[in-house]
């Protein structure tokens, strides 16, 4: 039973990796959290941001959604999770990065090219996966693929382009960003081979992660 193993999960990290960690997060109850990077990733349960980079508990703050979208900044009475933890990141806790990371077999890529049933229990998703829409007329302008897979391939990777569009129509990111005391990165990883590529926007390209230079932050 799956809760069986979360509860079993529980008892070894208090027994083992807690030990390890103690201090560090006694640290961080003390005087806070103060993450340099703000990590947006996809609610996907085949993504696993911690273990993907080898961060412990202070390196990230993470906002996971379905599909990785961001939404385009909207100020009304409205609900909008995703963009209060954006801002949060950048008012509060004053992260010098924000990822986009985008992956493999996305499900909410893959459904852009799918029928939602027009009833109660997919309401949201429907109005949600409309973040996705530009990312599919992007895809659809090349008609140069031979299977579906290398489409819904190509549509994860714009996704990223045009989330990343999105996230700059924050004025505060975008002052920031312009200023250079912030950085974002669009990031695809792969499932099947852990790989993690990063998008190069000057050569439109994604490329290998281990080959990213960027420049610091300014002070």
């Amino acid at each position: 039973m799956i809760l069986t193993r979360l509860i079993k999960g529980n008892e070894n990290f208090r027994k083992k990796n807690y030990k390890a960690l103690e201090s560090e997060l006694k640290d961080l109850v003390k005087h806070g959290q103060k993450p340099e990077v703000m990590f947006i990733g996809c609610s996907d349960s085949r993504v696993t941001p911690d273990l993907m980079l080898g961060t412990k508990p202070g390196d990230m703050f993470i906002l996971r959604n379905v599909g990785n979208f961001v939404p385009p900044f909207k100020h009304d009475e409205d609900f909008h999770g995703s963009a209060a933890a954006i801002e949060y990141a950048i008012a509060v806790l004053k992260v010098k990065h924000i990822i986009i990371c985008g992956h493999s077999h996305c499900g909410a890529c893959k459904s852009l090219y799918e029928d939602i049933p027009d009833n109660g229990s997919f309401v949201h998703i429907k109005t949600w996966l409309t973040l996705g829409a530009k990312a599919k007329e992007t895809t659809l302008k090349n008609n140069n693929f031979k299977t579906e897979e290398e489409m819904y391939r190509a549509t994860e990777r714009n996704s990223i382009r045009h989330q990343l569009d999105n996230l700059l129509t924050y004025p505060e990111v975008e002052k920031l960003y312009k200023k250079g005391e912030l950085q974002v990165h669009g990031w695809y990883y792969n499932i099947e081979t852990a790989q993690l590529d990063y998008y190069d926007k000057e050569d439109d390209k994604f490329k290998p992660l281990n080959e990213m230079t960027y420049e610091p932050r300014k002070s």
